[in-house]
């Protein structure tokens, strides 16, 4: 590797601020050839003249002209790039990004397209930093605009980032190829040379050759197809101003389905041809939420058209390269036959999140890494703000609590990180698309949403979206733009205390002081209310479930933590919902003699915890044992949630939380019979993994002996709510899972009348998970299964089958399902990380799983890159369910032993945290739950 020095002493002045990328017509297909036989300049005497990770800012991309030939017999691609740009400093050197590209070429011309020089101009490569250097001999001035002109090409990449390949198999057995894009945050490079960075943004022009008998799609429509020997070029219109990670192109040969806007948007669904049937929800969902996004944000979508197409190789999701997102099959697809109510709302809902995208992150984009909840918080808010507008009757609602209760779990522990971080090497950027900045983010503007009032929250967001427009943000932007739409902070409900109405109206304080607590921080408030008479007393601390107040370090890891936590509260001798501004360490609130009891944090609106001190709880008990109805739903959810958090953080014995769901006989909604059912359930799922037989049994039979009634209560149908179906979903499975007979013989005439159909018969869709799971059990069955899936069509029934297969009891199975993981072919790779969890959650696999990502680390990095999700998820979700002081020595060992990848990853701390925290929740409660127990089988 060449030394990093620097060569020109301009290359370090003072950056200038430059203006505004403007699209440019010039266009250099292939540039005037140089005299044959032309020297080139030594490379010798040249070192690479930039040492940072982060690009020079005084050279502006103002335009790509970018042609493209993906050949997808050779799976490889050739291409050229010609980058107008603007040139702010004197400079001999341009450096940009590339990665894994060949350079054949690489030249500067200056506006009008003359050479710069007559000798072919040397390119190094720092392949660490991944950036190359051009070194022009003649000075680039300072105000100029130039053309740097690139030809490279590279081989299709393995895996699902950047240029990559994709295959599918037909129902005949014949594989077809298709080459996708997959750029956020850091891959364009890997597709062509460019200013990899989300401030750079540009206009891009892309041609694209293909045989004739694929498409090619990009961000933009086509605006001319014209042969080139025997092969096709389309040129797409030029794009607007748009960060290189949110350019995209695919070259397949899909089929689509498409529809149009109440405003004239086109917008069409792409899948494989034999797939195109599960493609038409996807449109009606699309359409309708276009049509919701440009009235709610008062700003239409500004290109012709919309794509969404359904990619069968792809590690997240879905992405939101503007006009063409793309997605994971299950995340687009819908097939009626076998795709489950969940199955439907999560399509509906990562499609409500990639629109959203179009305006959060693609129009208004954040600075840097370091505020990527910018785009992903607001995403995942607005996922469950358009599904609630336009399909109501999936009852979305009901989910955003869960979504702050896996914030909460995370934020919970001291390996957390504030909503704003620093990130500067593509791993850490990686690891900032995590829980932190999706769903605390959605949380904290939910919070923010209540306290400023849904007009002058969605008016402040307007506000900033209109001023930052084609131009990039920061997280004061934000709240500045909140607080300058200067309406009344109140609700109908009631007016907030504990701040000054004057500073609210008049200053930018309310916005920028309190939400900089919640973002530059990181962490959760655990409020403590004790009441004293008339008045509730308030105390505010740092919440963690893996420090005891009396242990020696809490004081530290304590200080400096204060928040400024917008209060809402419900008595029984009010209707109104009280609301308070607390912003020091304690305070207190007048509430009157005659209240019996009060509920803290309304709905769970606000982003933290509560604990009732001096017999709050036996309030709470007493208070849903008698009338649950008192509070809403949400509220009794809310209750079950904290009582069983402060029982792991150690502020409250595991029988009182125990008791508190005690009233779940009387409760008939959905969402908190749930939450209570999760928490046993989760006992249940940690005890059986342990050396405790007797204990495993006895929760067990609690467990099914106090649902009785509700288990009973269900058919093998998919009739029913939204919510009664999640409820049968849920429930049966947990009731087969602890081989409740009635339900298991029920699953297997299910399973045998499938069977014996020969794949004709549908399985009702919200208990076919259970039911195939119950079948796997024996070899006819599993062996049947294992057919199917290689089979199907659908990724829905996939990925059911794959969750009964992995819950089999025979090792020898589970270890040969992971082995079919890591070869790629019956199980795609996309797969591998959630079933290497699946297999993780049962009990006979629980360190197979452990053991086969500990022998094939090293390719499963190779696989899916250090820092991104799936290595996140198999990291957290393979050791998630340890609870032994041995098992958390093995997870240090090993991570130890990888300690140069591990020292880079911030979860790998998160998974010490959490078997810690599994740890010590053993130590302090299995005895409790097993006299508890004892007591109610008696």
């Amino acid at each position: 590797m060449v030394s990093a020095r620097l060569l020109v002493l301009s290359l370090f002045s003072a950056s200038l601020v430059g203006s505004q990328p403007t699209e440019s017509s010039q266009q250099v297909s292939s540039p005037p050839a140089h005299p044959a036989g032309e020297p080139s300049l030594s490379i010798d005497n040249l070192s690479f003249p930039w040492s940072r990770l982060r690009l020079p800012k005084y050279i502006i991309p103002l335009h790509y002209h970018l042609l493209l030939h993906p050949n997808l017999t050779s799976l490889s691609f050739t291409g050229s790039v010609q980058i107008q740009i603007d040139v702010q400093n004197n400079t001999n050197w341009v450096v940009l990004h590339s990665k894994g590209l060949q350079i054949s070429k690489a030249t500067i011309l200056d506006q009008n397209l003359t050479h710069l020089s007559e000798q072919v101009l040397p390119v190094l490569h720092n392949p660490s930093h991944e950036q190359i250097g051009i070194f022009s001999p003649r000075v680039l001035s300072s105000g100029q605009k130039y053309f740097l002109y690139i030809e490279f090409g590279a081989e299709l990449a393995e895996g699902f980032y950047g240029f990559y390949k994709s295959t599918y198999r037909t129902s005949t057995g014949e594989t077809r190829t298709l080459a996708s894009t997959h750029f956020e945050p850091t891959s364009a490079r890997m597709a062509f040379p460019c200013f990899d960075e989300p401030s750079f943004k540009a206009n891009f022009s892309v041609r694209i050759r293909r045989r004739p008998e694929y498409i090619s799609l990009s961000n933009m429509p086509v605006v001319s197809v014209a042969y080139v020997g025997d092969l096709l070029e389309d040129q797409f219109a030029p794009s607007v101003q748009m960060s290189t990670y949110l350019v995209a192109f695919v070259i397949c040969d899909f089929k689509s389905v498409t529809g149009t806007t109440s405003s004239g948007v086109q917008v069409s669904i792409y899948a494989a041809p034999e797939k195109w049937q599960q493609t038409h929800y996807a449109l009606e969902v699309a359409v309708k939420m276009l049509d919701f996004y440009e009235e709610f944000f008062n700003i239409r979508y500004p290109l012709p058209k919309q794509d969404l197409i359904a990619i069968p190789d792809f590690q997240s999701g879905a992405m939101e390269n503007w006009g063409l997102t793309t997605y994971r099959e299950t995340s687009l697809l819908y097939d009626p036959l076998t795709s489950s109510v969940s199955d439907k709302l999560w399509v509906t809902m990562v499609i409500g999140h990639e629109l959203a995208h179009q305006w959060f992150g693609n129009l208004v984009t954040m600075e840097w890494w370091n505020d990527i909840w910018l785009n992903e918080g607001f995403a995942r808010y607005m996922e469950y703000i358009s599904v609630e507008a336009t399909y109501p009757d999936l009852k979305v609602e009901e989910y955003l609590l869960h979504t702050c209760f896996a914030a909460v779990g995370h934020d919970s522990l001291n390996s957390s990180r504030p909503i704003s971080s620093p990130a500067e090497n593509p791993t850490q950027i990686k690891e900032m698309f995590d829980t932190v900045s999706y769903d605390k983010g959605a949380c904290v503007l939910h919070m923010l949403r209540h306290f400023l009032t849904d007009e002058v929250f969605q008016r402040g967001i307007v506000r900033y979206l209109r001023k930052y427009s084609y131009k990039n943000a920061h997280n004061q932007d934000l709240w500045d733009s909140l607080a300058n739409v200067r309406t009344q902070i109140t609700s109908g409900s009631g007016c907030w205390t504990g701040v000054s109405m004057h500073s609210v109206l008049t200053s930018l304080w309310v916005p920028k002081t309190m939400m900089n607590t919640w973002t530059l921080q990181k962490g959760i408030p655990l409020v403590t209310v004790t009441r004293k008479g008339a008045r509730l007393l308030l105390r505010q601390d740092r919440f963690l479930k893996t420090v005891l107040p009396s242990d020696p370090q809490w004081s530290t890891l304590q200080k400096g933590f204060l928040w400024h936590i917008p209060l809402t509260y419900k008595t029984d001798s009010s209707s109104t919902i009280h609301r308070h501004l607390m912003t020091s360490p304690t305070d207190s609130i007048h509430i009157g003699e005659e209240a019996s009891w009060v509920k803290v944090n309304s709905d769970m609106t606000g982003y933290y915890m509560v604990h009732y001190e001096d017999g709050g709880w036996d309030v709470m008990t007493k208070l849903l044992s008698e009338n649950h109805t008192a509070l809403s739903y949400k509220d009794r959810t809310h209750l079950i949630h904290n009582a069983f958090q402060l029982v792991t953080a150690g502020h409250l014995p595991l029988n009182k939380a125990l008791d508190l769901i005690g009233y779940l006989l009387l409760e008939t909604h959905t969402v908190p019979l749930l939450q209570g059912l999760g928490y046993l359930e989760a006992f249940y799922h940690l005890v059986e993994k342990r050396d405790e037989s007797v204990l495993t049994h006895n929760l067990g039979a609690y467990i099914l002996r106090f649902f009785r009634a509700i288990i009973d209560q269900q058919t093998w149908s998919d009739s029913g709510t939204v919510s009664e179906r999640r409820l049968r979903t849920e429930v049966l499975s947990l009731a087969c899972h602890l081989d409740d007979p009635p339900c298991v013989k029920r699953a297997r005439q299910h399973f045998t009348d499938w069977l014996q159909s020969n794949g004709t018969l549908n399985l009702p869709t919200d208990v076919a998970e259970t039911v195939y799971s119950v079948g796997a059990q024996d070899d006819h069955g599993w062996a049947s299964l294992l057919h199917t899936y290689k089979i199907s069509l659908s990724e829905a029934q996939k990925h059911k089958i794959l969750y009964a297969l992995a819950s089999s009891k025979d090792t020898s199975k589970l270890e040969g399902l992971l082995e079919l993981g890591l070869e790629g072919k019956v199980i795609r790779s996309q797969d591998l990380s959630t079933l290497i969890l699946m297999v993780a959650r049962n009990p006979k696999g629980h360190y197979l799983a452990w053991d086969f990502v500990k022998k094939n680390w090293d390719t499963l990095v190779q696989k899916f890159q250090l820092g991104s999700f799936c290595i996140r998820n198999i990291i957290i979700g393979t050791t998630s369910q340890f609870s032994s002081p041995e098992e958390l020595t093995e997870v240090q060992s090993f991570f130890e032993s990888i300690k140069e990848q591990a020292s880079q990853l911030r979860a790998t701390q998160i998974a010490l945290d959490n078997v810690l925290k599994n740890v010590r929740w053993v130590q302090r409660n299995l005895e409790t739950l097993r006299k508890w127990l004892n007591e109610q089988m008696q």
